[in-house]
């Protein structure tokens, strides 16, 4: 039992170390994963700001964070289609352009939550 409970342990610790990397590796390329980061961060302070419920505040929290996780993804794909495919193709074109609209999609989601929640 304990050797399962360390063997458990070091895959959560690798897990939190390759996912803190990605994060980093994404942070120093994509100006667009910084611009979705400064805009939660402006949220989060906007939302503790106002007289919402605890359930507007985590609906509001959560969505700002899945843009951030779609915008990762997003950049996944197109480190990947990079690789794979430097020419232009029009199914490279086709999987960047879904990525994004992963992201415009998680976004304007996070929109539609506000709006939900300023208007009532």
């Amino acid at each position: 039992m304990r050797e399962t409970l360390q063997a458990e342990a070091r895959r959560l610790g690798n897990t939190v170390i390759w996912s803190w990397d990605g994060f980093r590796a994404a942070w120093a390329t994509e100006k667009t994963l910084r611009q979705w980061t400064l805009a939660n961060a402006l949220s989060a302070a906007l939302v503790f700001a106002l007289d919402l419920t605890p359930g507007e505040r985590a609906l509001i929290l959560a969505l700002g964070l899945l843009v951030l996780a779609a915008e990762l993804i997003n950049t996944a794909i197109e480190e990947v289609v990079d690789h794979i495919s430097p020419e232009p193709h029009p199914r490279a074109k086709k999987a960047k352009d879904c990525g994004s609209a992963c992201v415009a999609l998680a976004a304007l989601a996070a929109g539609v939550a506000w709006v939900v929640v300023l208007v009532g």
